[in-house]
């Protein structure tokens, strides 16, 4: 009985695992090619009375890998919430807060408060990102 208990646990977990990668490998990335640069939440970059707010009302904290994203990009499929993965940058990036309505094509990325970071990041005139398809 023991062992007819150890070996349905053991078959629930393994269900489980893999029902869990199988939903994981169903995202589905398009690729984009996009002019990026990076951000800081201080006031001379932001709103200045609230420079760690978003635009959709996120608070960003420092180490959260947020973008933000130039508004034809949302009509393209970033919406808020949205998973971005970007060339040279490790991790899944979530798109949280928007551009100035006079940018194009372009995604912001967010870095806390460490400037020197954002200015060493610099511009990039066409990166290639990946796009999680919120559809699937």
């Amino acid at each position: 009985m023991n062992q007819l208990l150890k070996t349905s646990a053991l078959a629930a977990l393994l269900l489980l695992v893999s029902t869990t990668m199988a939903q994981a490998d169903t995202v589905q990335w398009k690729r984009m090619n996009v002019a990026a640069t990076a951000y800081n939440s201080v006031a001379w970059q932001t709103t200045a009375d609230k420079p760690s707010i978003a635009a959709w009302g996120d608070k960003l904290k420092p180490g959260m890998r947020a973008i933000a994203v130039s508004r034809d990009l949302i009509k393209k499929g970033l919406t808020h919430g949205t998973k971005v993965k970007i060339k040279g940058l490790p991790g899944v990036y979530v798109v949280r807060d928007k551009m100035n309505a006079r940018w194009r094509n372009k995604i912001d990325i967010y870095m806390g408060k460490n400037i020197a970071a954002a200015r060493e990041w610099g511009t990039h005139h066409d990166i290639e990102i990946l796009v999680a398809d919120n559809n699937g």
